[in-house]
Protein backbone atom coordinates (compact mmCIF):
# COMPACT_ATOMS: atom_id res chain seq x y z
CA UNK A 1 0.00 0.00 0.00
CA UNK A 2 1.57 3.27 -1.01
CA UNK A 3 2.10 5.78 1.55
CA UNK A 4 -1.11 8.20 1.93
CA UNK A 5 -1.83 10.03 4.92
CA UNK A 6 -4.94 11.66 4.36
CA UNK A 7 -8.92 10.43 3.55
CA UNK A 8 -8.40 12.62 0.26
CA UNK A 9 -5.20 11.21 -1.05
CA UNK A 10 -6.16 7.62 -0.19
CA UNK A 11 -9.72 8.15 -2.30
CA UNK A 12 -7.43 9.96 -4.95
CA UNK A 13 -5.26 7.23 -5.33
CA UNK A 14 -8.01 4.62 -5.88
CA UNK A 15 -9.83 7.05 -8.13
CA UNK A 16 -7.03 7.40 -10.12
CA UNK A 17 -5.96 3.80 -10.33
CA UNK A 18 -9.30 2.50 -11.26
CA UNK A 19 -9.99 4.85 -14.31
CA UNK A 20 -6.94 4.57 -15.81
CA UNK A 21 -7.35 0.96 -15.65
CA UNK A 22 -5.51 -0.81 -12.23
CA UNK A 23 -8.37 -2.54 -10.68
CA UNK A 24 -5.72 -4.33 -8.68
CA UNK A 25 -3.77 -1.66 -7.58
CA UNK A 26 -7.44 0.46 -6.90
CA UNK A 27 -8.42 -2.51 -4.84
CA UNK A 28 -5.20 -1.88 -2.38
CA UNK A 29 -6.88 0.90 -0.73
CA UNK A 30 -9.91 -1.09 0.05
CA UNK A 31 -10.32 -2.71 3.48
CA UNK A 32 -10.92 -6.29 3.39
CA UNK A 33 -14.34 -5.64 4.84
CA UNK A 34 -15.27 -2.78 2.67
CA UNK A 35 -18.83 -2.13 2.49
CA UNK A 36 -20.31 -1.01 -1.44
CA UNK A 37 -23.44 0.26 -2.10
CA UNK A 38 -24.22 0.50 -5.35
CA UNK A 39 -27.25 0.42 -7.77
CA UNK A 40 -26.75 -3.45 -8.22
CA UNK A 41 -27.84 -5.04 -5.52
CA UNK A 42 -25.48 -7.99 -6.00
CA UNK A 43 -22.16 -5.79 -5.04
CA UNK A 44 -21.55 -6.20 -1.67
CA UNK A 45 -18.24 -7.34 -0.73
CA UNK A 46 -14.74 -6.69 -2.10
CA UNK A 47 -14.69 -9.29 -4.22
CA UNK A 48 -18.09 -8.45 -5.91
CA UNK A 49 -16.69 -4.90 -6.40
CA UNK A 50 -13.22 -6.25 -8.11
CA UNK A 51 -15.80 -8.24 -10.52
CA UNK A 52 -17.88 -4.83 -10.99
CA UNK A 53 -14.91 -2.64 -11.79
CA UNK A 54 -12.78 -5.28 -13.95
CA UNK A 55 -16.36 -5.49 -16.20
CA UNK A 56 -16.63 -1.57 -15.90
CA UNK A 57 -13.09 -0.60 -16.79
CA UNK A 58 -12.50 -1.70 -20.41
CA UNK A 59 -15.33 0.30 -21.12
CA UNK A 60 -14.47 3.30 -19.47
CA UNK A 61 -12.61 6.23 -22.11
CA UNK A 62 -11.86 8.81 -19.79
CA UNK A 63 -13.57 9.95 -16.40
CA UNK A 64 -13.22 13.91 -15.82
CA UNK A 65 -13.73 14.76 -12.29
CA UNK A 66 -16.79 17.46 -12.05
CA UNK A 67 -15.58 18.51 -7.85
CA UNK A 68 -14.85 16.85 -4.84
CA UNK A 69 -15.96 17.36 -1.25
CA UNK A 70 -14.21 15.99 2.22
CA UNK A 71 -15.20 16.16 5.90
CA UNK A 72 -13.08 14.59 7.98
CA UNK A 73 -13.09 10.76 7.21
CA UNK A 74 -15.80 11.09 4.47
CA UNK A 75 -15.02 12.58 1.02
CA UNK A 76 -17.50 12.78 -2.28
CA UNK A 77 -16.33 12.55 -5.84
CA UNK A 78 -18.36 14.08 -8.87
CA UNK A 79 -17.39 13.18 -12.27
CA UNK A 80 -18.71 11.58 -15.71
CA UNK A 81 -17.18 8.08 -15.91
CA UNK A 82 -17.23 7.92 -20.25
CA UNK A 83 -17.84 4.92 -22.35
CA UNK A 84 -18.50 4.72 -25.82
CA UNK A 85 -22.08 5.00 -25.26
CA UNK A 86 -21.95 8.19 -23.10
CA UNK A 87 -19.40 11.24 -21.82
CA UNK A 88 -22.25 13.25 -20.05
CA UNK A 89 -24.17 10.90 -17.20
CA UNK A 90 -22.43 11.90 -13.89
CA UNK A 91 -21.43 9.41 -11.08
CA UNK A 92 -21.27 10.36 -7.32
CA UNK A 93 -19.19 8.28 -4.38
CA UNK A 94 -19.23 9.14 -1.11
CA UNK A 95 -16.53 7.37 0.62
CA UNK A 96 -15.25 6.56 4.44
CA UNK A 97 -11.85 6.22 5.32
CA UNK A 98 -10.56 4.85 8.51
CA UNK A 99 -7.09 4.56 8.92
CA UNK A 100 -5.48 4.23 5.43
CA UNK A 101 -7.88 2.35 3.87
CA UNK A 102 -11.46 2.95 2.31
CA UNK A 103 -13.84 1.17 4.48
CA UNK A 104 -17.43 2.41 2.85
CA UNK A 105 -18.47 3.29 -1.04
CA UNK A 106 -21.64 4.38 -1.84
CA UNK A 107 -22.29 5.07 -5.66
CA UNK A 108 -24.77 6.44 -7.53
CA UNK A 109 -25.54 7.28 -11.07
CA UNK A 110 -28.44 6.78 -13.42
CA UNK A 111 -27.82 3.73 -15.27
CA UNK A 112 -30.08 4.16 -18.56
CA UNK A 113 -27.58 7.02 -19.14
CA UNK A 114 -24.88 4.10 -20.26
CA UNK A 115 -27.81 2.18 -22.33
CA UNK A 116 -27.23 2.28 -26.41
CA UNK A 117 -29.98 4.75 -27.81
CA UNK A 118 -32.84 3.28 -29.19
CA UNK A 119 -32.87 2.67 -33.19
CA UNK A 120 -34.66 5.44 -34.42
Amino acid sequence: MPNTTTPVAIVDAYHRAWTGGDVDRALTYLADSVVCSAPDPEITTKAHWREYLAGFVPMLTGAPELTRMADGSRVALWYYPQTAVTDSTLASELFTVEGDQITEIRLAFDRLGYMPAPPQ
